[in-house]
């Protein structure tokens, strides 16, 4: 099945760069700043749709931000994972499938912590919002 890349255009390029590359090119976004790529099935199209998400490893699992920026609403791939939480990722030129889920209240604090160690703007993010921003754990099922 086809895949939609982000519309986002800076995104898009992100992706493309990261898959022709196998992730040589775009795993490490900034300096220190690494990004996986994420599929999820679209909700309403039943599409597959990837973006690009900046991570952090957590054991063997590896942790997201739904901040979209600080936006007052979810993005569409958390909302997508809600509904279909079986998930495509790619770390670099390591591809496998994950469940994903949303981080509980305990969790969320420490994943928090380890995720703005490495993009402290999500606190800013945070503010902006009246939403509590999703933490998702992506748990390796396959590959």
């Amino acid at each position: 099945m086809a895949v939609k890349d982000s519309p986002t255009s800076w995104v898009n390029e992100h992706i493309q760069k990261y898959v022709e590359t196998n992730g040589a090119e775009g795993h490490e976004w900034r300096p220190g700043v690494h990004t996986l790529l994420l599929t999820t099935k679209g909700r309403k199209s039943g599409e597959m749709r990837r973006t690009a998400l900046i991570y952090q490893p957590s054991g063997d699992d590896h942790v997201v931000v739904a901040s979209q920026g600080g936006k007052p609403t979810h993005p569409a791939w958390y909302l997508n994972l809600e509904e279909e939480p079986v998930v495509d990722v790619q770390v670099a030129a390591e591809k496998f499938q994950a469940r994903a889920r949303t981080a509980g209240p305990d969790e969320r604090d420490r994943l928090w912590k380890l995720m703005t160690e490495v993009w402290p703007d999500y606190d800013d993010y945070q503010r902006k919002t009246d939403r509590e921003i999703p933490v998702v754990v992506l748990e390796r099922i396959s590959g």
